[in-house]
Protein backbone atom coordinates (compact mmCIF):
# COMPACT_ATOMS: atom_id res chain seq x y z
CA UNK A 1 0.00 0.00 0.00
CA UNK A 2 1.27 3.26 -0.91
CA UNK A 3 3.03 5.61 2.08
CA UNK A 4 3.88 8.85 0.80
CA UNK A 5 7.05 10.08 2.08
CA UNK A 6 7.53 12.23 5.12
CA UNK A 7 9.70 15.05 3.32
CA UNK A 8 7.76 15.66 0.53
CA UNK A 9 7.54 19.17 0.63
CA UNK A 10 11.00 19.91 1.96
CA UNK A 11 12.67 20.41 -2.11
CA UNK A 12 9.59 22.02 -3.75
CA UNK A 13 9.04 25.75 -4.51
CA UNK A 14 5.33 26.75 -4.00
CA UNK A 15 3.71 29.96 -5.64
CA UNK A 16 1.02 32.27 -4.54
CA UNK A 17 -1.81 32.22 -7.18
CA UNK A 18 -2.54 35.56 -8.05
CA UNK A 19 -4.01 37.56 -5.06
CA UNK A 20 -5.86 34.15 -4.17
CA UNK A 21 -4.79 32.17 -0.97
CA UNK A 22 -3.72 29.42 -2.66
CA UNK A 23 -0.48 28.58 -3.46
CA UNK A 24 0.88 25.83 -5.99
CA UNK A 25 3.58 23.85 -6.49
CA UNK A 26 5.97 25.50 -9.38
CA UNK A 27 5.38 22.32 -10.92
CA UNK A 28 2.25 20.77 -12.13
CA UNK A 29 1.58 17.14 -13.28
CA UNK A 30 -0.49 17.16 -15.88
CA UNK A 31 -2.75 14.16 -17.65
CA UNK A 32 -3.61 14.84 -21.28
CA UNK A 33 -1.29 11.96 -22.54
CA UNK A 34 -0.22 8.84 -21.27
CA UNK A 35 -3.47 8.27 -18.99
CA UNK A 36 -5.75 6.93 -21.73
CA UNK A 37 -8.18 3.93 -21.52
CA UNK A 38 -5.52 1.40 -22.81
CA UNK A 39 -2.69 3.18 -20.63
CA UNK A 40 -1.18 0.70 -18.45
CA UNK A 41 -2.29 1.60 -14.51
CA UNK A 42 0.61 0.94 -12.57
CA UNK A 43 2.90 2.97 -14.57
CA UNK A 44 0.29 6.14 -14.26
CA UNK A 45 0.18 5.23 -10.48
CA UNK A 46 3.90 5.20 -10.55
CA UNK A 47 3.60 9.02 -12.21
CA UNK A 48 1.02 10.17 -9.72
CA UNK A 49 2.59 9.00 -6.26
CA UNK A 50 6.28 10.09 -7.40
CA UNK A 51 5.27 13.09 -8.56
CA UNK A 52 3.24 13.32 -4.72
CA UNK A 53 6.36 12.29 -3.39
CA UNK A 54 8.18 15.22 -5.13
CA UNK A 55 6.36 18.06 -3.42
CA UNK A 56 3.99 18.18 -6.74
CA UNK A 57 0.62 19.09 -5.13
CA UNK A 58 -1.83 19.91 -8.25
CA UNK A 59 -2.93 17.34 -10.86
CA UNK A 60 -4.56 18.90 -14.05
CA UNK A 61 -6.94 17.12 -16.12
CA UNK A 62 -9.91 18.13 -18.65
CA UNK A 63 -12.92 16.37 -19.06
CA UNK A 64 -11.62 15.39 -22.83
CA UNK A 65 -8.47 14.12 -21.47
CA UNK A 66 -7.72 10.38 -22.70
CA UNK A 67 -7.99 8.98 -24.72
CA UNK A 68 -10.99 8.40 -24.93
CA UNK A 69 -12.73 11.42 -23.72
CA UNK A 70 -12.67 10.82 -19.96
CA UNK A 71 -10.00 7.85 -19.46
CA UNK A 72 -8.01 10.38 -17.98
CA UNK A 73 -10.55 11.34 -15.05
CA UNK A 74 -11.35 7.82 -14.90
CA UNK A 75 -8.18 6.90 -13.96
CA UNK A 76 -7.20 9.84 -11.68
CA UNK A 77 -10.17 8.83 -9.73
CA UNK A 78 -9.22 4.98 -9.70
CA UNK A 79 -5.57 6.40 -8.10
CA UNK A 80 -7.29 8.67 -6.26
CA UNK A 81 -9.24 5.73 -4.15
CA UNK A 82 -6.61 3.65 -4.06
CA UNK A 83 -2.53 4.95 -3.86
CA UNK A 84 -4.09 8.50 -2.97
CA UNK A 85 -6.81 8.03 -0.53
CA UNK A 86 -6.12 9.90 2.53
CA UNK A 87 -4.81 12.60 1.18
CA UNK A 88 -7.18 14.27 -1.14
CA UNK A 89 -6.69 17.33 1.66
CA UNK A 90 -2.96 17.76 0.23
CA UNK A 91 -4.11 17.88 -3.50
CA UNK A 92 -5.34 20.39 -5.85
CA UNK A 93 -7.31 18.50 -8.62
CA UNK A 94 -8.25 21.13 -11.35
CA UNK A 95 -9.91 20.18 -14.65
CA UNK A 96 -12.05 21.91 -17.58
CA UNK A 97 -14.45 21.77 -19.87
CA UNK A 98 -14.87 23.72 -23.29
CA UNK A 99 -14.65 21.20 -26.00
CA UNK A 100 -16.46 18.50 -27.49
CA UNK A 101 -17.54 16.60 -25.01
CA UNK A 102 -20.69 14.50 -26.28
CA UNK A 103 -23.19 14.29 -28.93
CA UNK A 104 -25.59 16.85 -29.85
CA UNK A 105 -25.82 21.18 -28.73
CA UNK A 106 -25.46 20.46 -25.20
CA UNK A 107 -22.03 19.01 -24.99
CA UNK A 108 -19.86 21.97 -26.31
CA UNK A 109 -18.43 25.53 -25.94
CA UNK A 110 -19.64 27.42 -22.80
CA UNK A 111 -22.99 27.20 -21.89
CA UNK A 112 -24.18 27.22 -18.18
CA UNK A 113 -25.94 23.88 -19.56
CA UNK A 114 -22.82 21.89 -21.45
CA UNK A 115 -20.47 23.76 -17.76
CA UNK A 116 -22.21 22.53 -15.49
CA UNK A 117 -23.39 19.23 -16.76
CA UNK A 118 -19.94 18.26 -17.50
CA UNK A 119 -18.10 19.27 -14.42
CA UNK A 120 -20.69 17.07 -12.57
CA UNK A 121 -20.02 14.17 -14.96
CA UNK A 122 -16.59 14.84 -14.17
CA UNK A 123 -16.58 14.47 -10.35
CA UNK A 124 -18.63 11.26 -11.16
CA UNK A 125 -15.14 10.11 -12.88
CA UNK A 126 -13.17 10.70 -10.53
CA UNK A 127 -15.30 10.20 -7.27
CA UNK A 128 -14.78 13.70 -6.06
CA UNK A 129 -17.36 15.85 -4.08
CA UNK A 130 -15.77 19.02 -5.48
CA UNK A 131 -12.45 20.10 -7.61
CA UNK A 132 -10.41 22.79 -6.48
CA UNK A 133 -9.66 24.36 -10.15
CA UNK A 134 -12.64 24.61 -12.62
CA UNK A 135 -11.49 26.20 -16.19
CA UNK A 136 -13.37 27.14 -18.44
CA UNK A 137 -11.06 25.60 -21.00
CA UNK A 138 -11.80 28.01 -24.39
CA UNK A 139 -13.67 31.10 -25.08
CA UNK A 140 -17.17 30.66 -26.87
CA UNK A 141 -17.61 33.40 -29.44
CA UNK A 142 -21.41 32.40 -29.42
CA UNK A 143 -22.37 32.55 -25.93
CA UNK A 144 -22.65 35.49 -24.05
CA UNK A 145 -19.69 35.93 -21.31
CA UNK A 146 -22.33 36.83 -18.86
CA UNK A 147 -23.91 33.41 -19.24
CA UNK A 148 -20.74 31.71 -18.84
CA UNK A 149 -19.34 33.53 -15.86
CA UNK A 150 -23.00 32.95 -14.18
CA UNK A 151 -22.04 29.23 -14.52
CA UNK A 152 -18.53 29.30 -13.05
CA UNK A 153 -20.03 31.84 -10.07
CA UNK A 154 -22.80 29.07 -9.42
CA UNK A 155 -20.02 25.95 -9.54
CA UNK A 156 -18.01 27.75 -6.97
CA UNK A 157 -21.73 28.87 -4.77
CA UNK A 158 -22.42 25.21 -5.17
CA UNK A 159 -19.40 23.90 -3.50
CA UNK A 160 -18.49 21.94 -6.60
CA UNK A 161 -14.98 23.82 -7.56
CA UNK A 162 -13.45 26.01 -4.94
CA UNK A 163 -11.59 28.47 -7.64
CA UNK A 164 -12.38 29.40 -11.28
CA UNK A 165 -10.17 29.75 -14.25
CA UNK A 166 -9.87 29.75 -17.81
CA UNK A 167 -7.71 29.01 -20.26
CA UNK A 168 -6.84 30.39 -23.74
CA UNK A 169 -8.33 33.48 -23.72
CA UNK A 170 -7.18 36.70 -25.18
CA UNK A 171 -5.92 39.45 -22.53
CA UNK A 172 -9.28 41.20 -23.35
CA UNK A 173 -11.22 38.56 -22.73
CA UNK A 174 -9.36 37.75 -19.43
CA UNK A 175 -10.07 41.63 -18.39
CA UNK A 176 -14.05 41.28 -19.66
CA UNK A 177 -14.40 37.91 -17.53
CA UNK A 178 -12.15 39.16 -14.56
CA UNK A 179 -14.67 42.05 -14.30
CA UNK A 180 -17.63 39.60 -14.67
CA UNK A 181 -16.95 37.25 -12.16
CA UNK A 182 -15.78 40.37 -9.80
CA UNK A 183 -19.46 41.70 -9.95
CA UNK A 184 -20.70 38.44 -9.17
CA UNK A 185 -18.47 38.14 -6.16
CA UNK A 186 -16.28 35.05 -7.45
CA UNK A 187 -12.83 35.64 -8.32
CA UNK A 188 -10.72 34.86 -11.50
CA UNK A 189 -8.23 32.91 -9.38
CA UNK A 190 -5.58 31.50 -12.79
CA UNK A 191 -5.09 31.84 -16.33
CA UNK A 192 -3.63 28.63 -17.90
CA UNK A 193 -2.20 29.28 -21.80
CA UNK A 194 0.39 27.78 -23.63
CA UNK A 195 3.93 28.86 -22.79
CA UNK A 196 7.40 27.74 -24.07
CA UNK A 197 11.15 29.22 -24.99
CA UNK A 198 9.32 28.79 -28.81
CA UNK A 199 5.86 30.09 -28.38
CA UNK A 200 6.13 32.83 -25.81
CA UNK A 201 3.81 36.17 -27.68
CA UNK A 202 0.44 34.75 -26.29
CA UNK A 203 1.71 34.78 -22.42
CA UNK A 204 3.87 37.71 -23.08
CA UNK A 205 0.87 39.54 -24.37
CA UNK A 206 -1.50 38.02 -21.44
CA UNK A 207 1.28 39.05 -18.52
CA UNK A 208 0.71 42.28 -17.73
CA UNK A 209 -3.19 41.78 -18.04
CA UNK A 210 -2.93 38.76 -15.21
CA UNK A 211 -0.52 41.52 -12.96
CA UNK A 212 -3.55 44.04 -13.38
CA UNK A 213 -5.81 41.47 -12.35
CA UNK A 214 -4.31 39.51 -9.82
CA UNK A 215 -4.54 36.47 -11.83
CA UNK A 216 -2.31 33.32 -11.61
CA UNK A 217 -1.09 31.41 -14.44
CA UNK A 218 -0.09 27.90 -15.07
CA UNK A 219 1.31 27.22 -18.35
CA UNK A 220 0.73 24.09 -20.81
CA UNK A 221 3.38 22.55 -23.26
CA UNK A 222 6.61 24.17 -21.80
CA UNK A 223 8.76 21.66 -24.05
CA UNK A 224 6.56 22.68 -26.84
CA UNK A 225 5.19 18.82 -27.68
CA UNK A 226 8.90 17.30 -27.17
CA UNK A 227 10.93 19.51 -29.24
CA UNK A 228 12.81 20.97 -26.58
CA UNK A 229 14.28 17.68 -25.24
CA UNK A 230 16.82 15.72 -27.44
CA UNK A 231 13.84 13.23 -28.67
CA UNK A 232 14.19 15.23 -32.22
CA UNK A 233 18.01 15.70 -32.74
CA UNK A 234 18.58 12.56 -34.69
CA UNK A 235 15.64 12.36 -36.57
CA UNK A 236 11.63 11.88 -35.96
CA UNK A 237 11.62 8.30 -34.24
CA UNK A 238 8.54 5.74 -35.58
CA UNK A 239 7.30 6.18 -31.77
CA UNK A 240 7.35 10.09 -31.31
CA UNK A 241 4.25 12.42 -31.32
CA UNK A 242 5.54 13.93 -34.80
CA UNK A 243 5.68 10.21 -36.72
CA UNK A 244 2.19 9.56 -35.45
CA UNK A 245 -0.08 12.23 -37.45
CA UNK A 246 -0.59 14.03 -34.57
CA UNK A 247 -2.64 16.99 -34.92
CA UNK A 248 -0.60 18.65 -32.07
CA UNK A 249 2.91 18.64 -33.68
CA UNK A 250 3.28 18.06 -37.36
CA UNK A 251 6.29 16.34 -38.95
CA UNK A 252 6.92 19.61 -40.96
CA UNK A 253 7.45 21.61 -37.99
CA UNK A 254 10.91 19.58 -37.18
CA UNK A 255 13.06 21.76 -40.13
CA UNK A 256 17.14 21.44 -40.21
CA UNK A 257 17.03 25.19 -39.00
CA UNK A 258 14.70 24.29 -35.77
CA UNK A 259 17.16 21.24 -35.43
CA UNK A 260 19.99 23.38 -35.22
CA UNK A 261 18.80 26.14 -32.72
CA UNK A 262 17.81 22.94 -30.28
CA UNK A 263 21.08 21.76 -30.69
CA UNK A 264 22.43 24.95 -29.76
CA UNK A 265 20.01 25.44 -26.89
CA UNK A 266 20.98 21.98 -25.60
CA UNK A 267 25.00 22.82 -25.65
CA UNK A 268 23.75 25.84 -23.15
CA UNK A 269 22.06 23.11 -21.42
CA UNK A 270 24.70 21.50 -20.72
CA UNK A 271 27.03 24.07 -19.60
CA UNK A 272 24.54 24.84 -16.83
CA UNK A 273 24.50 21.39 -15.45
CA UNK A 274 21.10 20.66 -16.81
CA UNK A 275 19.15 18.87 -19.80
CA UNK A 276 17.39 20.75 -22.18
CA UNK A 277 14.05 19.75 -21.08
CA UNK A 278 15.02 20.88 -17.85
CA UNK A 279 16.43 24.00 -18.89
CA UNK A 280 13.23 24.94 -20.90
CA UNK A 281 10.69 23.79 -17.95
CA UNK A 282 12.87 26.38 -15.12
CA UNK A 283 12.82 29.28 -18.13
CA UNK A 284 9.00 29.32 -18.18
CA UNK A 285 9.14 29.72 -14.24
CA UNK A 286 12.23 32.74 -14.30
CA UNK A 287 9.60 35.36 -13.95
CA UNK A 288 5.76 35.65 -12.76
CA UNK A 289 4.34 32.41 -14.21
CA UNK A 290 2.59 30.17 -10.97
CA UNK A 291 3.63 26.68 -11.90
CA UNK A 292 4.50 24.94 -15.08
CA UNK A 293 2.40 21.61 -16.12
CA UNK A 294 4.46 18.61 -16.77
CA UNK A 295 4.39 15.64 -18.93
CA UNK A 296 5.67 12.71 -18.49
CA UNK A 297 5.36 8.83 -19.90
CA UNK A 298 7.38 7.83 -17.07
CA UNK A 299 7.94 8.76 -13.60
CA UNK A 300 11.43 9.05 -14.67
CA UNK A 301 11.09 12.17 -15.89
CA UNK A 302 9.47 13.84 -13.31
CA UNK A 303 12.11 13.34 -10.95
CA UNK A 304 14.83 14.90 -14.09
CA UNK A 305 12.58 17.75 -14.38
CA UNK A 306 12.18 18.43 -10.36
CA UNK A 307 15.05 18.48 -9.87
CA UNK A 308 15.93 21.12 -12.60
CA UNK A 309 14.56 23.69 -9.52
CA UNK A 310 17.89 23.79 -8.05
CA UNK A 311 18.91 25.28 -10.79
CA UNK A 312 16.54 27.83 -11.86
CA UNK A 313 18.18 31.44 -12.35
CA UNK A 314 19.61 32.19 -15.11
CA UNK A 315 22.22 35.00 -15.82
CA UNK A 316 21.56 37.88 -17.77
CA UNK A 317 24.05 36.38 -20.55
CA UNK A 318 22.51 33.25 -20.67
CA UNK A 319 18.96 34.83 -21.60
CA UNK A 320 20.56 36.84 -24.51
CA UNK A 321 22.08 33.55 -25.72
CA UNK A 322 19.07 32.21 -25.58
CA UNK A 323 16.74 34.99 -27.52
CA UNK A 324 20.21 34.78 -30.02
CA UNK A 325 19.60 31.31 -30.54
CA UNK A 326 16.41 30.95 -31.33
CA UNK A 327 15.23 35.01 -32.82
CA UNK A 328 19.71 36.28 -33.64
CA UNK A 329 21.25 38.95 -33.04
CA UNK A 330 18.80 40.40 -30.02
CA UNK A 331 21.15 43.74 -29.02
CA UNK A 332 20.84 45.10 -31.81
Amino acid sequence: MYQAKENRYSEMVYNRCGHSGLLLSAMSLGLWHNFGSAAPYTNMAEMVTTAFDLGITHFDLANNYGPEPGAAEENMGRILRRELAGYRDELIISTKAGYLMWPGPYGDHGSKKYLIASLDQSLRRMGLDYVDIFYHHRPDPDTPMEETAAALDQIVRSGKALYVGVSNYTPEQTKKMAALLRQLGTPLTVHQPRYNMLDRAFFEELEPTLAEEGIGSVCFCPLAQGLLTNRYLSGIPKDSRAASASPFLQENRITPELIEKVRRLQALAENRGQTLAQMATVWDLRNTLTSVILGASRASQIVENVQALSRRDFTPDELREIDSILYGDVSA
